[in-house]
């Protein structure tokens, strides 16, 4: 039953995560966190440390994550085909239809609508994300290095991620 659900949730999220991965953030702290109550808001926030740092999609990494977290091994292939499932059957609908329709006046009135709505989206996931992990004054001192880096200089964001991780390192042994 569990591995139902976890299909269920995660192709909800997936059908309504237009945008990419961080779109599906407040989806799945509404869906996973606060209706099922399969994670807590902690667990979570240390699942996107961990989602963000591995290679691949972070709606991929994060589904695959909580399912096995939540239901073992079957339950991370439960998660990661319900989230990829929209998108999948989508892309094989849409290729073609895409193409040839791009440059309709509809479709092109739809993308000026969605963008919006996909960096406010982001925008909500970083403020949900920023509520739960900024705790403290080393906390927001290292997210503020951080994005000094990432908005002022040509450092790849791995190389980011690791000066953080060592700034968490040393401020947790101070």
């Amino acid at each position: 039953m569990i591995l139902l659900q976890l299909y269920a949730a995660f192709l909800k999220i997936g059908l309504f995560s237009i945008g990419g991965g961080y779109v599906m953030l407040p989806l799945i702290q509404k869906e996973i966190i606060e209706v099922r109550r399969w994670l807590t808001l902690t667990e979570f926030v240390d699942i996107l440390a961990v989602a963000e740092m591995t290679p691949g999609p972070i709606a991929i990494n994060s589904a695959t994550y909580i399912g096995y977290r939540t239901a073992g091994f079957f339950g991370s292939l439960f998660a990661t085909a319900g989230v990829i499932t929209p998108s999948a059957v989508l892309m094989v609908l849409a290729a073609g239809l895409f193409a040839r329709f791009y440059e309709n006046r509809w479709v092109q009135a739809a993308f000026t609508g969605l963008r919006p709505a996909v960096v406010a989206l982001i925008t909500g996931a970083a403020v949900f994300v920023g509520r739960a992990s900024l705790i403290d004054i080393p906390s927001v001192l290292i997210a503020a290095g951080a994005l000094l880096l990432f908005t002022s200089t040509r450092l790849h964001p791995i190389l980011i991620l690791l000066l953080s991780a060592l700034a968490g390192i040393i401020t947790g042994f101070i």
